[in-house]
């Protein structure tokens, strides 16, 4: 199976990493924004393109992954090359997956090609384990909480504010919260109550400390709904101890069962990552191989995690999934 990356940051190289660990994927080319000759790939013998000349190699490639972000890249990045390619992408903002789909799945229709949006961890296998535990537990209560994990938009906002040279912040889930979840009590959560904010902020020099604990604290759509914590480090410390992209998080299906409900359930599923690129782009990279398979069977028009079964992510037979899996 022959890939293609499109852009070539943290997922690109994450993507990149992940196909060499599939005997059965090759990468074909990466294609880039920036001038080709600055971009230094791992994979030997494989050349970068400017992402101009992305359609003259549209029938060298059975699944183009798109590694852009989900504010402005995807939602004109993945309509436009599923015009030449099987596609598939990462987009994560939540509220607009059903229009992103529909614009996605007319593109893929009418050019035969196949694509998958909101492949990852959330969107993604969290999304999963919430439909298949509310289909098996119909009376009850989703939780999802995410964390301990950097969170990149939430750094990059920090960064923003006046006095500030360099920053990360990690989300940070409540633990009497995701007790009282575990325990069946069925709580009902804030979203003060489910997570807090940690920042790790390397201040320029001579800017006003107060004045930036201050301004980060009340950020609206940021800080302001949450306990914030703003630690003050030097560069060296945010180098030494912050220079990992970790996260993972936990989806929660509390429920009942019995003719009069008399027995409690929990489900949990939970992941603790190294790396929040590398584990996403692993996902991605999985599904890609689904959506190939499909290809080739006629299947055409856009897709989610929902809409493939299990069997299509691996490179195993039906018999040695049974014989091993099942």
């Amino acid at each position: 199976m022959k890939v293609g990356i499109l852009g070539y940051g943290n997922l690109g190289r994450g993507v990149e990493c992940a196909v060499k660990q599939n005997d059965d994927m090759e990468l074909t080319a990466v294609f880039t924004r920036r001038n080709p000759e600055d971009v230094k790939i791992l994979t030997p013998g494989v050349n970068v393109y400017n992402v101009k000349d992305v359609e003259a190699h549209k029938d060298e490639i059975d699944v183009l992954i798109i590694c852009g972000g989900s504010a402005t890249d995807l939602p004109k990045m993945t309509p436009e090359y599923t015009k030449y390619f099987n596609v598939i992408d990462s987009f994560d903002t939540h509220a607009k997956i059903p229009e992103h789909f529909a614009n996605v799945d007319k593109v893929a229709k009418e050019n035969g090609h196949i694509a998958l949006i909101s492949a990852g961890w959330d969107p993604g296998m969290f999304s999963l384990n919430r439909l298949y535990a509310n289909c098996i537990l119909p009376q009850g209560n989703d939780y999802t909480f995410w964390g301990k994990g950097v969170s990149q938009g939430h750094s990059d906002a920090i960064r923003r504010v006046e006095g500030v040279k360099d920053g990360k912040q990690y989300t940070v889930p409540v633990e009497s919260a995701l007790e009282a979840v575990r325990n069946g009590e069925n709580p009902e959560l804030t979203t003060r109550q489910k997570h807090t904010r940690e920042c790790f902020v390397v201040a320029e020099e001579g800017a006003d400390k107060e004045k930036i604990t201050e301004t980060i604290k009340n950020m609206p759509n940021y800080f302001a709904d949450y306990d914030t914590t703003v630690n003050f480090i030097t560069e060296e410390e945010l180098k030494k101890d912050h220079s990992g992209i970790p996260h993972g998080g936990f989806v929660f299906r509390t429920g009942v069962t019995g003719w009069n409900n008399e027995n409690k359930h929990v489900i949990e599923y939970s992941l603790k990552l190294d790396s929040n690129p590398e584990f996403t782009s692993s996902v991605i990279v999985a599904y890609a191989r689904a959506i190939n398979r499909l290809h080739k069977e006629g299947v055409n028009g856009c897709k989610t995690v929902f809409d493939i079964a299990p069997a299509y992510l691996s490179p195993l037979s039906g018999d040695e999934i049974r014989a091993h899996l099942l």
